[in-house]
């Protein structure tokens, strides 16, 4: 008997996007994962070889990298800031789309300015000291999973590196962006060491590659 496959993928906004994409490459949940009232994280799927787990898209990566899940969906944005040696990501599904930015008060906004050393607010501290270090400034990084709107507001942060997609919950919290640092888009990500011994895994890959070009050519 084969050993389960784990795909793992991510609670939020890529998720309803996810779905039918999953769909086209043959990976479809069973019933109970629609069911809004069901707390389960782990569900059956129509093959009887492969199981889905729900987990915050930052867990998403950690799943896959340490080989507890083979194969999963998480945005860019997460695969760059884990980095993980152990991580793959060989399809790029073209949804999920936003950007990753810099914002700061509309009333003050000049961008670094000269300064030497920056605070800012944000759940991608790896990313952000990436990208200040890169024009030579030190980034603080205070560390926050969500409400990063209002640390300028409330003398935590002067600054804050955050998603973003149309901009309305910057401007109605009082800030500008002021740079973007890299657009997202969600991907498919692999075990190196599953996509390697288990034919299933790149088998799976195959699929969604090919859904992708389809969707790409369409």
């Amino acid at each position: 008997m084969p050993k389960m496959l784990t795909f793992a993928v991510p609670k939020g906004r890529i998720l309803d996007e996810a779905l039918p994409v999953m769909a086209r490459a043959g990976v479809v949940p069973d019933s109970a994962f629609h069911d809004k009232s069901n707390r389960s994280l782990s569900f059956a799927t129509t093959s009887d070889h492969m199981r889905l787990i729900r987990v915050r898209a930052f867990d998403v990566a950690t799943f896959v990298a340490h080989g507890a899940a083979q194969i999963g969906i998480v945005g860019s944005d997460v695969i760059e800031e884990f980095d993980y040696a152990d991580l793959y990501a060989p399809v790029d599904l073209a949804i999920g789309h936003c950007r990753l930015s810099v914002a700061e008060p509309a009333e003050h906004a000049s961008g670094a300015d000269g300064a030497s050393h920056l605070r800012v607010a944000t759940k991608y501290p790896n990313i952000t000291r990436r990208h200040f270090e890169a024009q030579g400034i030190q980034a603080e990084c205070v560390k926050l999973n969500g409400a990063m709107e209002l640390a300028p507001s409330l003398g935590l942060s002067g600054r804050i590196v955050d998603l973003v997609s149309t901009g309305a919950t910057l401007k109605q919290n009082g800030l500008v962006e002021t740079s973007r640092i890299m657009d997202i888009s969600a991907r498919l990500i692999v075990n190196r060491a599953a996509l390697k011994t288990d034919a299933r895994v790149a088998a799976l890959v195959e699929a969604f590659r090919s859904n992708a070009q389809t969707s790409g050519a369409a």
